[in-house]
């Protein structure tokens, strides 16, 4: 009899970790982050035990991760190795006390369990040939439990090379998943990795979906979420969080732990939220104040896409447009007509017109008479 195509595996590298070497952090790739462990909410929920599973293939791989720009040779000879056939894996050997510290069957099991069902399904790349490879699974397969201190996996070649060739990855801290109990506050911190320095700011709806959370009001997320996980990762991750709410919006504001004190943490924490604040206040202004001229002039797609651009992207050229509409107002004022009499574009030839002669009568527009911008 066959054996079906998805039972078929062809092992091509063994990893094992002989001299049990402890890395203070690891290099978590954004391609393996967005897809395993970002893709939906149902992620948010991975068990702990099974997070130490990924930190230590992580840890054991580390020699073998490269960024395909510093070494694209490596690239070739991963598609070569890895991904010239369907179902090609590696195996992986791992010590059952780095799963469960206490010893428990129990919990490496599971941990195992959960990887190997989470996810399961084909896989498909392309190699660097153009061919399609496909593979079948979990994040690993076939586990086998060794009472002797080892369980020994497969790992399918679509996650290896995810794992592998990080052209952008993040830094976290392999005692994470050993200091820390709660698995969501590991997840979280793999995520403010992600962030810009200068922070984001989400709904509470976005926060709650992308953490597996049901929090009814931003005040519960920050206090019964947000609050114990950045206690956990000031004491144990070199990268913690400031953060702060408004209406359904939470800002969130990464700092270094180790870099400054905890009280000029705070400030400086303080100082960017407000500056994040005033940035997406000053955003929001804009965003309206083009609705209204949309709405109120009869203004089509096409005709606010260069009205848009420079609104959005140039102040000197947004105050100038304020200049002109504030005119255009107190003009058809002193001419008792009202300013929505002129729709679409007729509207935009008139700001235009007021435009170049307030642009004309500059410092700018005497050395550069032409040098006005356009809206229309």
């Amino acid at each position: 009899m066959a054996i079906p195509e998805k039972d078929l595996r062809l092992i091509r590298k063994k990893f094992e970790n002989k001299n049990e070497i402890i890395p203070e952090r690891i290099r978590l790739g954004n391609h393996f982050v967005d897809d395993f462990i970002f893709e939906d909410h149902e992620t948010a929920n991975i068990p702990i035990n099974a997070l130490r599973v990924i930190f230590n293939i992580i840890s054991i791989i580390s020699n073998e991760q490269f960024r395909p720009e510093d070494r694209p040779k490596q690239l070739s000879l991963f598609d070569e190795e890895f991904e010239t056939e369907n179902n090609t894996f590696a195996s992986i050997k791992i010590r059952n006390n780095k799963i469960s510290p206490s010893g428990s069957t129990k919990q490496v099991i599971d941990a195992y369990e959960f990887l190997t069902k989470f996810k399961m399904t084909w896989y498909k790349s392309v190699n660097s040939k153009g061919k399609e490879i496909k593979t079948f699974g979990g994040l690993i397969s076939t586990p086998s439990y060794d009472k002797r201190g080892y369980t020994t996996f497969l790992i399918s070649s679509y996650w290896l090379k995810k794992l592998l060739v990080i052209p952008e990855y993040n830094y976290v801290l392999y005692n994470l998943v050993y200091n820390i109990r709660n698995n969501k506050h590991i997840i979280f911190a793999i995520w403010l990795s992600k962030i810009p320095e200068n922070g984001t700011v989400l709904k509470l709806s976005t926060l709650n979906k992308k953490f597996g959370l049901n929090y009814k009001s931003a005040n519960d997320f920050c206090f019964k979420f947000l609050k114990p996980a950045r206690i956990s990762l000031n004491n144990y991750n070199n990268l913690s969080f400031n953060y702060k709410y408004r209406k359904d919006s939470i800002f969130i504001i990464p700092y270094n732990t180790k870099a400054i004190s905890d009280q000029n943490l705070s400030a400086n924490s303080r100082g960017q939220l407000e500056s994040r604040e005033v940035y997406l206040d000053q955003r929001e202004k804009i965003t309206r104040r083009l609705v209204y001229f949309r709405k109120r002039y009869g203004l089509q797609k096409h005709e606010m896409i260069q009205l848009t651009h420079q609104y959005k992207n140039i102040p000197q050229t947004r105050e100038l447009i304020e200049k002109a509409f504030i005119e255009f107002i107190k003009i058809n004022r002193l001419k008792g007509i009202k300013s929505t009499e002129f729709q679409g574009k007729v509207f935009l030839n008139e700001i235009q017109s007021l435009i170049i002669k307030i642009y004309q009568n500059t410092k700018m527009g005497e050395l550069i008479p032409n040098g006005y911008p356009i809206i229309i």
